[in-house]
C-alpha cells in the first residue's frame, strides 16, 4: 500500500522514436500504448531517456501534433524544426507523468509500482520476488530476486502467464532451465557403439 509521502505522480513509458520523416523535424514513433489519442495530444510533454551526455539527456519534448502516414504514426514536436534535429532523437524513450490513482486502460497494461514487489509463483510456489523492470525495444525485462540471485526474465505473456496486482502475485510457466541448473545429461545419455565409417 502507497504511503502518503510517496509522489503522487510516477512515470509511464508510452513510446520510441525509430526514424526521422521527411525535411520538416516529424519522426517516427513506435507506440507503445493502446490510446494514442489520449496519450499523444497536442502540448503534451514527454520525457526523454537518451544516453546521458547526448544532448537531449534531461530535457522534454512538446507535442505539435500526431499524424499518421501509411499507417505509421508521425509525431512533430516543438523545438525540433529539421530531419537534422530529428536525427538527433531516434530510438528516444518517450515517457509521461502519470497519476498513481489512474489505473491504465490497456488490457494487460501495468506501471512498475504496480509490479515490483510482487511474488513470482511457478507451479504455485513462490520461486522470488520481482525486484526491477528494465524497458527494450524488443520487450520488457524482470529481474527476478530469489534465494539463490538475480533471475532476468522476459515479459512475454509465454513466460508470465498471468498478472494480479490485488492479490500481489505474478505466474510464470518458465522454460526449464531459467529457474534453476540443468542437471548434466551426459551421465543419463545410453551408451552406443561407435559406428563402423
Amino acid at each position: 500500500m502507497a504511503s502518503a509521502e510517496q509522489p503522487p505522480r510516477t512515470q509511464l513509458r508510452v513510446g520510441r522514436l525509430t526514424k526521422a520523416h521527411g525535411l520538416k523535424g516529424a519522426i517516427k514513433v513506435e507506440l507503445y500504448t493502446d490510446d494514442p489519442a489520449h496519450r499523444f495530444t497536442p502540448g503534451a510533454i514527454f520525457s526523454l531517456q537518451v544516453p546521458t551526455g547526448t544532448p537531449w539527456h534531461g530535457k522534454t519534448l512538446e507535442l505539435i501534433e500526431l499524424k499518421w502516414y501509411n499507417s505509421h504514426a508521425v509525431a512533430f514536436f516543438k523545438d525540433v524544426p529539421d530531419r537534422d534535429t530529428a536525427e538527433t532523437l531516434v530510438k528516444a524513450i518517450l515517457w509521461v507523468d502519470q497519476d498513481l490513482a489512474e489505473l491504465p486502460e490497456e488490457e494487460d497494461a501495468w506501471f512498475d509500482h504496480q509490479l515490483i514487489g510482487l511474488k513470482v509463483l511457478r507451479d504455485g510456489v513462490q520461486v522470488g520476488t520481482v525486484s526491477q523492470i528494465d524497458h527494450f525495444p524488443a520487450q520488457d525485462l524482470l529481474t527476478v530476486a530469489t534465494a539463490t540471485g538475480d533471475v532476468l526474465v522476459p515479459f512475454v505473456k509465454a513466460i508470465v502467464a498471468s498478472v494480479d496486482v490485488k492479490a500481489g502475485t505474478l505466474v510464470v510457466t518458465p522454460p526449464l532451465g531459467l529457474f534453476e541448473e540443468l542437471p548434466d545429461d551426459e551421465d543419463k545419455k545410453p551408451q552406443t557403439a561407435p559406428t563402423a565409417e
